[in-house]
């Protein structure tokens, strides 16, 4: 049985808009924890960071704290945001009150787009992993029965969608945590058969600064984006008990964290082993516990990294059907996403969401090499984009709100407006590098068409709706 959602209730005196009618509010604290925190410890940091450590050397770790200051800026003033006017939109609904609906039609849109994408890049996989636990499989009915397991996840209450991620999210944290326990401990030369390892791989082959700051730029190109994911907790917390509370104190407690938990990783790693042992596309954490002597690293991995892969889909699938029934909730979606089960569920935005994720799957089977190559390039750089479009939207919205209801301002971004317009700073000169770089000039280009043809599509809407409204008003006169 499904009911359709009652309209959006008024908008609130600060000028942003009230919470969504329709969805249950089954989500706890303890799963907002969980879910920021893992949502970005996935397969970038575990198997992906072994490319910005030989692109850096030992600097990575000055890499890995420069993008993840950048991050935890972005966050505080997204938080500060979501805490004022918790919405299941998120940071669509919050551009849109400061800039009008075309922004909130391109963001949410593009977000949606990225989401998707990842959905079946994580499908995808996780997938590989099972075949090779399993050979002779095929990978497509791996991927079909991910989709399926988490689809019904998702279909179900979202207190089922929160437990899964907590438990996946608990999992994640504790590898981290066990992973610099034992790293400390081996620096240390307190496990059996270990020595000391001092400063010698620090200073050693080339210095901390092999390939100069030259180097650090390139680390930084290569795990900035790993950070994504964390705009997720600010979605979910429009369904918590307390969402203005709640993602106030999830943002507080999981950026500096993250932090800890990337920094202090890349820390141990580059301490251990000799940067120059890296290679791109191997896991750097099994390296570390294959030196160490913990027995099966490679397959323990594997499994931490089968579970993150599993994880960020669950998230990303939850994330993306949010974001769609928001923009149908304000008519830049079809109104038939609004449709919501007895229990609060957008069941319809969750199947449209699964639908396309899965489309990527089979585009990647067929064309590999063309169609879902520049599906991937057409949503590199997208996070950038939204991440400066949450930087605007706090310059815009702060000011209004502290005129208008400065008691909702629970959470406040540090230094406004000056850390505001160094965040806008760094991701600007993010961009140039990546336009200045082979590798990731392609992703720009593509992101920039891509938001380019959203942006072209919510600018004729406006124009409908404006000739439609002056069409009224002729009538009437």
């Amino acid at each position: 049985m499904s009911r359709t959602t009652a309209p959006a209730q008024a908008d609130r005196a600060d000028g942003t808009a009230a919470p969504a009618e329709g969805l249950s509010h089954g989500l706890k604290q303890r799963h907002l924890s969980m879910i920021a925190l893992g949502g970005v410890i996935g397969a970038g940091l575990f198997v992906g960071s072994g490319a910005g450590i030989a692109a850096a050397g030992p600097s990575i770790v000055v890499a890995y704290a420069i993008s993840g200051v950048l991050v935890m800026l972005v966050m505080r003033m997204l938080g500060e945001m979501s805490a004022a006017n918790p919405a299941s939109g998120s940071f669509s609904v919050h551009a849109e009150r400061a800039f009008g609906p075309w922004a909130g039609f391109t963001a949410g849109w593009a977000f949606w787009f990225l989401l998707c994408v990842a959905v079946g890049l994580e499908g995808i996989g996780a997938a590989n992993i099972m075949t090779g636990w399993f050979p002779g499989t095929p990978e497509w009915a791996w991927v079909a029965l991910f989709m399926l397991v988490f689809c019904g996840t998702n279909l179900a209450a979202v207190k089922n969608f929160g437990e899964f991620e907590f438990w996946f999210a608990a999992l994640k944290v504790g590898a981290i945590v066990l992973f610099l326990a034992l790293g400390a401990l081996a620096i240390a030369g307190w496990l059996p058969d270990t020595d000391p390892v001092g400063l010698a791989n620090l200073t050693g082959q080339g210095g901390f600064l092999p390939n100069g700051w030259s180097g650090v730029v390139s680390g930084v190109l290569a795990v900035v984006f790993a950070f994504g994911g964390l705009e997720v907790v600010t979605i979910a917390a429009a369904e918590s008990e307390d969402p203005a509370r709640n993602v106030a104190r999830a943002v507080r407690s999981a950026v500096w964290r993250i932090l800890l938990f990337y920094v202090g990783s890349m820390l141990v790693i580059v301490t251990l082993l000799p940067w120059t042992s890296m290679m791109p596309g191997e896991s750097p954490y099994v390296a570390v516990l294959d030196a160490i002597g913990v027995p099966g690293a490679g397959q323990i991995m594997n499994v931490v990294v089968f579970v993150a892969l599993l994880s960020a889909l669950n998230a990303n699938l939850y994330g993306s059907s949010r974001m769609v029934f928001s923009l149908a909730e304000r008519g830049e979606a079809p109104k038939g996403l609004l449709k919501v089960s007895a229990g609060g569920v957008p069941r319809r935005a969750v199947l449209a969401s699964v639908a396309f994720g899965f489309v990527s799957v089979l585009l990647n089977l067929k064309w590999p090499d063309s169609v879902f190559l520049y599906m991937l390039n057409a949503v590199g750089a997208v996070l950038l984009f939204v991440w400066a479009l949450i930087a605007v939207s706090q310059l815009r919205l702060r000011p209004r709100i502290e005129r208008e209801a400065p008691e909702t301002l629970t959470l406040r971004m540090w230094g406004f407006p000056w850390l505001t317009w160094t965040a806008l700073a760094a991701m600007g000169a993010v961009l140039v590098l990546m336009l200045t770089d082979d590798g990731a000039r392609p992703q720009v280009l593509w992101s920039a068409g891509a938001t380019a043809a959203v942006l072209l599509v919510a600018w004729l809407r406006e124009l409908r709706a404006a000739r439609g409204t002056r069409s009224s008003a002729t009538k009437r006169n």
